[in-house]
């Protein structure tokens, strides 16, 4: 299985950014997903999943402002980044939405300035 995530960037505050998930290796519609994060010095983090019928959730930080999607025909998970906050600086990773996950890819970096 492999997680290639793109889309990240250098942004100010307020602006939006979407982020893409290409999973290949597997059957996309077989697992619910997130997206994830890691600040500096923090511990990753889920911030948005969605499950194998569409269901979504999202972390109070984020609630309002970011949205989760998937295509399991092309294989993608995106997130679609709202009137983002320097606080929103961190790696995102998207994976499993499960206890058991597949293998970390590199994550894509956002970094929003104020």
């Amino acid at each position: 299985v492999q997680l290639q995530a793109s889309g990240g960037g250098f942004v100010q505050a307020g602006v939006s950014l979407r982020l893409s998930c290409v999973v290949s290796g597997i059957n996309l519609n077989n697992y619910d997903m997130g997206w994830y994060r890691q600040a500096p010095g923090k511990q990753r983090e889920l911030v948005a999943g969605i499950s194998r019928d569409g269901s979504t959730n999202y972390a109070d930080s984020v609630k309002d402002r970011f949205t989760i999607s998937r295509d399991n025909a092309k294989k993608t998970v995106n997130l679609q980044m709202n009137r983002l906050k320097p606080e929103d600086t961190a790696v995102y990773y998207c994976n499993r939405k499960s206890i058991v996950k597949f293998l970390w890819g590199q994550g894509t970096l956002v970094t929003v300035s104020s």
